[in-house]
């Protein structure tokens, strides 16, 4: 049986060797966080290193077309606030930050796109 759940693990992993691939290191999956008891917190579904030391949290979307603006589109402003909460959690756990940016790994059917720099914190 196939889950969202399987999928999205699929997705997740699919995403992480393409990235692995181009150098970066992973340094923690689904890193999560809570806010409180009605308010959502935050996940980063991947972080990772670039060789020249800069911090990257990756948000993984999978869609199994196009259609409805395919799977980049999907990252909108709440998931960012969501993304940028949990990344500046993690973030003030270091001693000394690294630079650091919010890439978008879209997977849309068997296609990949790497979205460097696709947000900020702003």
């Amino acid at each position: 049986m196939v889950t969202t759940k399987k999928v999205g693990d699929e997705g997740e992993a699919r995403a992480l060797a393409h990235l692995q691939r181009q150098g970066l290191t992973l340094i923690e999956r689904n890193y999560r966080v809570a806010r409180g008891p009605r308010s959502p917190g935050g996940e980063v579904d991947l972080i990772l290193r670039e060789r020249d030391g800069t911090l990257v949290f990756a948000e993984v979307r999978h869609r199994a077309t196009r259609s409805h603006g395919g799977a980049a589109a999907s990252v909108g402003t709440a998931k960012q606030r969501r993304l940028v909460l949990a990344a500046q959690h993690y973030i003030g756990r270091l001693h000394t930050p690294p630079p650091c940016r919010f890439d978008v790994v879209a997977l849309d059917g068997d296609r990949i796109e790497w979205l460097r720099a696709a947000f900020d914190a702003a």
